[in-house]
């Protein structure tokens, strides 16, 4: 049988695609910009039918219906990175959450820890040869089709073709299900100039023929904007945003100097618009992998002049980092942070970076805190924190003591609350009487 007789046997509806789940199956979604609407509201449309379906997942966008009170019974989410779609549910008890780092989650599916049932996927239309991609979303979904019995496909005519480990061939695929649809877009917030504060103390490390991971928000984009006038640069990342496209066309970044994957831009999807999926259709300037190569911080280490940029939530005075949760609420994940700050650390050359806004709430709070919220928790250990940054400035941490680390702390906090965490620090013997008081202030006047 050619693989096009096998494509049109397969070829059928959402909604008759969708029979093949089962009660209590589990079934993973592929995420971001690659979340399978179609499929997923076939999914929810079968609630009544259904009992104790487990929906596993990243960050998705769109609806996630199935997260809804009057599904309970029906489906329950575990999210093992968490979007807006998902948090109200988790925080109410209806979903779960799973801390881990993105780099071993695949490592839960071959292990049969997290065994799968089902996996629903959006790709591109088959090639001559019958072979599809992932397009904008490799992550964890190409290992998930080799450990699932069932892979439904929704095959999208305006889904990119995409290069590297993005290939499911159409005899690996259960079913086949046909559409034309915008993809789910993520445009990012507008950065303010207090982000870019932030991200011109950013830029000031990253030197020329380094490789960048960079997340997704306010201050990496405009720490993009910021490297003007640097050459050579490079990507290994798990996500790019629509940023990189100037730096590409600029010539800024183009891998000349990549001691790993040299002259390819690696990562494992893109979150942006539809003027990325355009920039990435069929681009062999990138190479998609499966997070657990991008995220692999022995791998990530490999990559000389590796700078890694991550945000926070908060940071308390002996640098640990809170970045997926506010209190006890679980807020986002894991994610890689963890995973590039170790790789970075590894890297000849390598810089860390945790870049933050100094307050929230429009200054009404400090980022820079004394203590840790009850119940936060701690993604990246105050051992592995080398450069924290604000808009006030870049404080060093590693090797450095508790003395140390506070000093350097405040001097990059507002200004506003300098007062309480300096009495803080006095009372935690941090900052042990008027000597090393006068050498906080020393510090952050030098910083100024």
């Amino acid at each position: 049988m050619s693989w096009m007789d096998e494509y049109s046997r397969k070829r059928m509806s959402a909604a008759d695609a969708l029979q093949a789940v089962r009660s209590s199956d589990r079934i993973w979604i592929q995420s971001g910009c690659g979340t399978p609407t179609v499929l997923v509201d076939a999914l929810v449309a079968r609630a009544p039918q259904l009992h104790d379906v487990e929906v596993v997942h990243m960050m998705t966008l769109g609806s996630a219906d199935y997260t809804r009170a009057e599904f309970k019974g029906h489906f329950r989410h575990r999210g093992l990175f968490l979007g807006a779609n998902v948090r109200e549910a988790v925080a109410a008890g209806r979903a779960d959450y799973t801390p881990i780092f993105l780099s071993e989650i695949e490592g839960l599916f071959l292990s049969g820890q997290l065994g799968l049932d089902v996996v629903l996927m959006q790709v591109s239309p088959p090639d001559a040869h019958g072979f599809m991609t992932l397009g904008t979303t490799v992550d964890c979904t190409m290992t998930a089709s080799r450990c699932a019995p069932i892979v439904i496909a929704e095959v999208n005519e305006k889904m990119p073709r995409t290069h590297g480990e993005t290939q499911i061939h159409v005899s690996h695929v259960t079913a086949v299900v046909e559409s034309c649809r915008a993809l789910q877009e993520l445009r990012t917030e507008q950065f303010t100039e207090m982000h870019l504060r932030v991200a011109r103390n950013v830029a000031e490390l990253i030197p020329d023929g380094a490789t960048l991971q960079t997340g997704i928000g306010g201050i990496p984009d405009a720490v993009l904007t910021c490297l003007e006038g640097k050459e050579d640069l490079g990507i290994h990342t798990e996500m790019c945003s629509d940023g990189v496209i100037e730096l590409m066309e600029a010539g800024i970044v183009n891998g000349e100097r990549k001691t790993l994957n040299r002259g390819k831009a690696v990562l494992a999807f893109v979150l942006g618009t539809q003027r990325l999926f355009e920039y990435i259709h069929d681009n062999p300037s990138f190479e998609f992998r499966s997070i657990s190569y991008t995220n692999d911080p022995f791998v990530v280490a490999q990559n000389e002049r590796m700078v890694a940029i991550n945000s926070a939530l908060q940071v308390d005075l002996t640098g640990q980092v809170c970045a997926d949760s506010l209190g006890i609420k679980p807020y986002s994940g894991f994610g890689g942070q963890l995973d590039f700050i170790r790789g970075a650390a590894r890297s000849r050359g390598g810089v860390p970076i945790i870049a933050l806004p100094s307050t929230a709430l429009g200054g009404k709070v400090s980022r820079i805190v004394p203590v840790l919220e009850p119940g936060a928790g701690v993604v990246t250990s105050r051992a592995d924190v080398h450069y924290v940054v604000t808009e006030h400035g870049i404080a060093y941490l590693h090797g450095k003591t508790l003395r140390e680390r506070a000093e350097a702390l405040i001097a990059i906090a507002d200004p506003m609350f300098i007062p309480e965490l300096e009495d803080f620090a006095q009372r935690s013997h941090y900052l042990d009487g008027h000597e090393m008081l006068e050498a906080s202030r020393m510090a952050r006047a030098q910083s100024a």
